[in-house]
């Protein structure tokens, strides 16, 4: 079953399209079945992966409104991930979806279909706060947060924290914080650096030890339709989400590690009798 991430920021401008397309191109070259999710009425994460996001259907607004199936809409890319293109369309299935009945669970159900043909789901959230990020928030296991490291950026990240603090009481219990990624860095940079130190004093290990550096290369793969990957894979920006990739896989094993551990140790507590009669069978 795959890993579903959404990767949210409602301030604009700190790299989340830019992560989500590179890391899901890392994560393939990584031999890993990804999956990414256009949920951005801008599509632009549809466009820097080299696909037309005016031409393609159906696409993420018809998987919405059921109007055909994730599998009928996902298309492959160059970086050989696949992606479920989004454009302005998803505006027009947002306000459709207003009246809906369980209208947060639309995207939940439909990636639910999925889910066993990937190893991570990853979702380009919209910058903003509404009905389609709610959606993913939902249908998410946990939430990649890229921050700037600049002081609006921390204050909008605690209207972020809020709202998943609302959706896991509401719509999605098990949702977590999967880390926040420090982006558009430069070590150069004094203010940086302080916000860097307080975001690792307050959230701990939440924070990401990969760092996404400000990196010309980066900013120019999406006009040519292309991940850092395959634009320009000797670039500090490739080499950075090729080390997040292989941060974001550690973090996953060590959790599974850690959820089979507490299982078995679950186990061993329900039966203490069995263990019992076993040690008994030893020591005869």
């Amino acid at each position: 079953m795959a890993r579903i991430i959404a990767v949210a920021n409602q301030k604009g401008g700190v790299g989340k399209t830019t992560t989500a397309v590179n890391l899901a191109a890392a994560l393939a070259a990584a031999k890993r079945k990804v999956l990414l999710v256009d949920l951005d009425p801008q599509g632009n994460a549809t466009m820097a992966s080299g696909i037309s996001k005016r031409d393609h259907r159906p696409n993420g607004c018809d998987v919405l409104l059921e109007e055909a199936t994730v599998a009928e809409a996902i298309v492959t890319t160059e970086a050989h991930y696949d992606l479920l293109p989004g454009n302005g369309d998803l505006t027009a299935a947002e306000l459709k979806l207003m009246d809906a009945l369980a209208r947060e669970h639309r995207l939940k159900e439909q990636l639910a279909k999925v889910t066993g043909d990937y190893d991570t789901i990853l979702i380009d959230c919209p910058p903003s706060l509404n009905l389609l990020t709610l959606n993913a928030l939902t249908a998410a296991d946990g939430v990649l947060i890229p921050v700037q490291c600049e002081y609006f950026a921390l204050e909008g990240l605690s209207s972020l924290l809020e709202t998943i603090k609302a959706v896991r009481q509401r719509l999605n219990p098990t949702l977590e914080v999967e880390g926040l990624l420090r982006t558009m860095y430069d070590v150069r940079n004094n203010l940086g650096n302080e916000v860097s130190a307080q975001l690792t004093q307050h959230f701990g290990d939440k924070v990401l030890r990969s760092i996404i550096p400000r990196n010309v290369r980066l900013a120019e793969a999406p006009s040519h339709g292309q991940p850092i990957h395959l634009y320009d894979r000797s670039s500090r920006g490739a080499i950075a989400y090729v080390g997040l990739a292989g941060e974001m896989i550690r973090r996953e094993r060590n959790q599974a590690t850690a959820s089979a551990t507490a299982d078995a140790a679950s186990h061993d507590h329900e039966h203490p009798a069995t263990h019992d009669a076993v040690a008994g069978i030893h020591q005869e």
